[in-house]
């Protein structure tokens, strides 16, 4: 055989043609083997894979034959020779921003995988927070075999939003075991329903069509934004996770996620440095806008206003009833912290959705401890730091440490200064446990003091309470936390508790006295260390969060104080506003003051005030856009408000609440500063904030755009053309990526036309047809002005919205502008 081949070859030939790999269930399969040599192929000796290529090619769909020498055994097989395209995928489904389609022969080879098993792509939101990798090949879902994607849309179109149900996958790394997981089908409309691209080879487009029927439950139902059936496991909101966690506070970063584009934060380049990638998808949604059960069924008018009015009638709460509640658990009067406290800490697991990562968020899923400081008949709340619930546009997950459940929370107010963050529970979704889960103890007052002897307490990995005692050595250190690349909520004119000792940066919880009486929220704060010009990580620390402002929010709700209405577990309820001066301040020592020109006189009035710190606030900076920003002067020192003196934080919060109890409608401070060497009196204006936070963003043209966070606008700087406008985001592979429109700039002007906020954006981004050029000018965070133009392609990125509404208490999904022609 060796002599045939050599004279049938030219005489530079040294080699021939060897198996390598047979992929799996192919027409080769059990008939070649790895280590088979190619002699003859249709009569003619191959040795050449040109030559062997347009053999095969020229016999698509017919047999060839092939003659073999197997261990020196000559073997003769006919092979029929398949059409390449019939086994590339030509069509892929996308659900939840997750790419799911046949594996393609190429991947098959890869992996020595079957030919059109339904293979994960991309991870998409809903299957990364079940733990699903890319590359798994799902084998079945909420218990029905799966060998086709279709089988997969066959099962979705069964099941409604919130459904947890079972999904077993295998990984090409470990192909001989099954994995399971439990995924929660999204119950928020963050992503466009299911839908089917498919190629058009004609057109080149890949073409769009709906992937559920009409009638699906999937498409028609929703479900109670809180409430949860605990005889069964199909409504949730949040993700299950098998693997322990590793620490009991922390904040993941992914590689480049889920979904069928990744989005950056970074103004430049992906290639340019850090950045923080996420994906996004390209589809819509369109809501329902009639009143719907729980059930899916549409309620009368008139029976929904009865039932909204006896709720609100039963969320009435006394004073009696908050006493009862936060300490409705009998424990033993020689009980330690941490058994006091177990029934009140809840460990939280928080995901936030790719496609809208809001406010300079830096992570998409992150863990933390929290403590429940009331709980009613209908309602429970849950304080934990930002840096654990850093937006309200998230999926939060509660575990709590006395009674073992996971359930859903809603994210009902945010601090817009303090680092704490109120999640609200329906107490009733505890079944049996909400008789050993009790709200904890405040101890506002009094505050502790250095030296003072307390109690760290929180939760391990396993959900077990752990505490230690330590000692306060500075109860009123100032933060001074400067600001990211991206910015980002960061703590500001805050005084924080510092221990000797604790259980290092990951671990949360909260500070307590001997009897178990919760003084302060360890909590975990979030920052950037910068390593010369362009190099920076992030960093996380944890600190003691005085629980007094816990405490006076928890009173404003409770009370049902005058403020905008949120809809809570079925429940109107009136949210506080706080009155605040949007002024950054840092404390400087008096002596060093002393040094600025201060008069005797006032140190002296200052020292008397507050003996122990012997300092004045100075102005770091006014929030661009504020009633102080055009008064208070960077290095003004703040002597006095209402004549009283003022030598911390918190007396400038009091008097700023003081404005509320007066009901002062023109909301102004009467200040004496001291400014380049003389004093002078000011009539400086506050602002008036929710807890609610960001309500409305847009995607155009693959940019994530909203208003102006508070992060950006501390900056101190807002462009005098418009700045209702702020890119947040943007996604690779869009318009906005391939034109170089980025992140951390405003859109001022769109084909001319001024865009001061995001109404007037929406009006002149609807006139813009598909494949239209658009001329957009931008001013970026530095003040420097740009102008570019872009191509729009609503094909594949239709613009659409997410806005909160405060009286349904969800995020609602529209489109605004599709190729199809429809617009909101």
């Amino acid at each position: 055989m060796e002599q045939l081949v050599r004279h049938a070859t030219p005489p530079e030939e040294t080699g021939m043609l060897v198996v390598d790999s047979v992929v799996p269930g192919g027409p080769a399969h059990k008939l070649l083997e790895p280590g088979d040599v190619l002699v003859h192929l249709n009569g003619e000796v191959t040795t050449q894979f040109l030559k062997m290529e347009n053999l095969i090619d020229d016999s698509v769909n017919r047999k060839v034959q092939l003659q073999i020498e197997r261990g020196g055994k000559p073997l003769t097989v006919e092979l029929l020779v398949q059409d390449l395209h019939s086994i590339s995928p030509d069509y892929f489904l996308e659900v939840s921003g997750a790419v799911i389609h046949p594996l393609s022969y190429q991947q098959a080879r890869n992996f020595r995988f079957h030919c059109g098993l339904v293979y994960v792509a991309e991870q998409g939101y809903m299957l990364f927070r079940a733990g699903v990798p890319r590359h798994a090949i799902i084998k079945k879902f909420a218990g029905e075999d799966i060998s086709s994607v279709d089988d997969l849309i066959s099962v979705l179109s069964k099941l409604s939003r919130g459904a947890r149900v079972p999904l077993e996958y295998i990984s090409h790394t470990d192909r001989h075991r099954r994995k399971s997981v439990l995924v929660t089908i999204d119950r928020h409309g963050w992503y466009a329903p299911p839908q089917i691209y498919t190629r058009n080879d004609s057109s080149g487009l890949w073409s769009i069509k709906p992937a559920l029927p009409v009638d699906s439950p999937l498409l028609s139902s929703t479900i109670n934004p809180i409430k949860q059936d605990l005889a069964s496991t199909m409504v949730s909101s949040g993700t299950i996770s098998f693997s322990p966690m590793e620490q009991t506070h922390q904040c993941i970063n992914q590689e480049p996620m889920d979904g069928v584009t990744s989005m950056e934060t970074s103004c430049e380049h992906v290639a340019d440095g850090p950045h923080c990638e996420d994906d996004s998808d390209a589809g819509t949604k369109k809501r329902v806008e009639e009143d719907i059960s729980v059930d899916g069924s549409v309620l009368p008018d008139s029976l929904h206003e009865q039932v909204e009015e006896r709720l609100e009638d039963s969320g009435t709460l006394t004073d009696a009833d908050v006493r009862d509640n936060q300490g409705g658990v009998a424990v033993a009067a020689n009980a330690s912290p941490e058994r006091v406290l177990e029934p009140a800490l809840v460990m939280f697991e928080v995901h936030v959705p790719t496609s809208c990562m809001i406010d300079g968020v830096h992570s998409q899923h992150f863990f933390g401890t929290g403590v429940i400081i009331h709980q009613s008949q209908n309602i429970g709340l849950v304080a934990v730091d930002k840096n654990t619930v850093p937006v309200s546009l998230c999926d939060v997950m509660l575990s709590f440490a006395a009674y073992p459940i996971e359930i859903p929370g809603e994210v009902v107010f945010l601090h817009p200064v303090h680092n704490f963050a109120l999640v609200a529970y329906d107490p009733s979704a505890l079944g049996v446990g909400v008789s050993v889960v009790r709200a904890a103890e405040l101890l506002p007052e009094p505050a502790p003091c250095r030296g003072d002897s307390v109690y760290l307490v929180g939760l391990s990995r396993s959900l077990q309470a752990t505490s230690r005692k330590s000692f306060v050595t500075n109860p009123c250190a100032a933060l001074n936390i400067g600001s990211a690349d991206c910015p980002r909520y960061r703590a500001i004119n805050m005084e924080v508790i510092e221990l000797d000792t604790d259980f290092g940066s990951t671990f949360s919880g909260v500070i307590t006295d001997e009897q178990g009486r919760v003084q302060a929220i360890w909590g975990s704060f979030s920052t950037q260390l910068k390593y010369g010009y362009s190099s920076s990580e992030d960093h996380q620390f944890v600190r003691g969060i005085p629980i007094y402002t816990v405490s006076k929010i928890l009173d404003k709700i409770i009370c049902g104080t005058e403020g905008p209405t949120l809809l809570i577990n079925g429940v109107k309820r009136p949210m506080p506003l706080i009155t605040i001066l949007e002024v950054e301040l840092y404390p400087t020592l008096l002596s060093k003051a002393r040094s600025f020109g201060l008069t005797n006189s006032w140190i002296q009035a200052l020292v008397k005030k507050d003996p122990i710190r012997r300092q004045v606030l100075r102005v770091k900076g006014c929030f661009a856009g504020s009633k102080a920003e055009n008064l208070l002067e960077q290095g003004d020192m703040v002597l006095a408000i209402n004549k009283e003196p003022v030598t911390c934080f918190r007396d400038i919060e009091d008097a700023c609440q003081e404005l509320d109890k007066c009901n002062n409608s023109d909301e102004m401070l009467k200040m004496i500063i001291f400014r380049q060497g003389r004093e002078m009196e000011l009539l400086v204006g506050t602002d008036v904030r929710d807890g609610i936070g960001t309500t409305r963003v847009i995607n155009w043209c693959g940019c994530i755009v909203q208003d102006p966070h508070p992060a950006v606008r501390a900056l101190g700087y807002l462009p005098a053309e418009g700045h209702g406008v702020y890119v947040a985001r943007w996604c690779h592979g869009s318009p906005v990526n391939r034109y170089s429109l980025y992140a951390l700039q405003w859109i001022v002007e769109v084909n001319g036309k001024p865009t001061p906020d995001l109404d007037a954006f929406v009006t002149v981004t609807k006139e813009i047809e598909d494949g239209e050029f658009v001329r957009v000018r931008t001013i970026h965070l530095n003040g420097k002005p740009r102008v570019l133009t872009l191509k729009q392609d609503l094909h594949y990125w239709p613009t659409w919205e997410l806005r909160f509404e405060p009286e349904t208490g969800v995020w609602c999904r529209k489109t605004i502008k599709a190729l199809d022609g429809s617009t909101a």
